[in-house]
């Protein structure tokens, strides 16, 4: 991972320390993401991406991962790069590039076996409420294979890096990561980011029953 934490500023592990939802005697199952990764947010890289990055960011996050396990000397894309690969696997015109339109699991799975030549498995759900019948899938998921996923939907469609689960007395809650701060590398810690919540655990009531979900799961096994 130091190849791609070279001249980076950027949070490693940001979950590390955060405590369960409920108390530890409580908590019946758990499981997280296998291995090291970087915190992308907007604004990361001096590109102000407010309102459209989201995607892109996530997308970057599970790349950083993705090149520590895999030791290639690659870094993740850059915003342009994500969307020059877009234009060249026919998924969006010329137009895409330059532009704030945003992504979401179907390209973020695109370009993640463009850039690695690593397959993703997307999970759909209809409805937010479909979470809890799907929760045993994404236990066999992190526990098999322990690679961070990104959640996005269509009313709810503000990406989300999914980073564990875990399993109490009062309900099951999913572990996410939000790429919505905004700011230069080096503009927030790991004790800030667990306190405002931009890595937090969400009781999966709380996802939109009006909303569709795609899970985007990469098909890598931590080493």
């Amino acid at each position: 991972l130091h190849i791609i934490l070279a001249s980076q500023h950027l949070i490693l592990n940001v979950h590390l320390g955060l405590p369960f939802p409920e108390p530890e005697n409580n908590i019946s199952r758990h499981t997280v993401v296998h291995g090291d990764y970087l915190y992308y947010h907007y604004g990361c890289d001096g590109v102000d991406d407010r309102g459209w990055g989201c995607g892109y960011r996530t997308l970057q996050t599970i790349s950083s991962w993705v090149c520590a396990q895999t030791s290639s000397g690659q870094s993740p894309p850059g915003l342009r790069q994500i969307q020059e690969a877009l234009v060249t696997m026919s998924d969006k015109d010329r137009s895409f590039i330059g532009s704030r339109s945003w992504i979401g699991s179907f390209e973020i799975a695109l370009c993640i076996d463009y850039f690695y030549q690593l397959p993703c498995k997307i999970l759909h759900l209809r409805s937010g409420a479909d979470l809890k019948a799907k929760f045993e899938e994404l236990y066999e998921h992190f526990d098999r294979l322990g690679s961070l996923a990104m959640m996005g939907g269509d009313s709810d469609s503000a990406s989300k890096g999914i980073l564990g689960l875990c399993s109490g007395k009062h309900g099951h809650y999913m572990l996410v990561l939000d790429p919505h701060f905004y700011g230069p590398p080096g503009s927030i810690s790991t004790n800030t980011a667990q306190k405002e919540g931009w890595i937090s655990w969400r009781k999966i009531e709380l996802f939109e029953r009006e909303s569709f979900y795609n899970i985007c799961l990469p098909q890598l096994a931590a080493q």
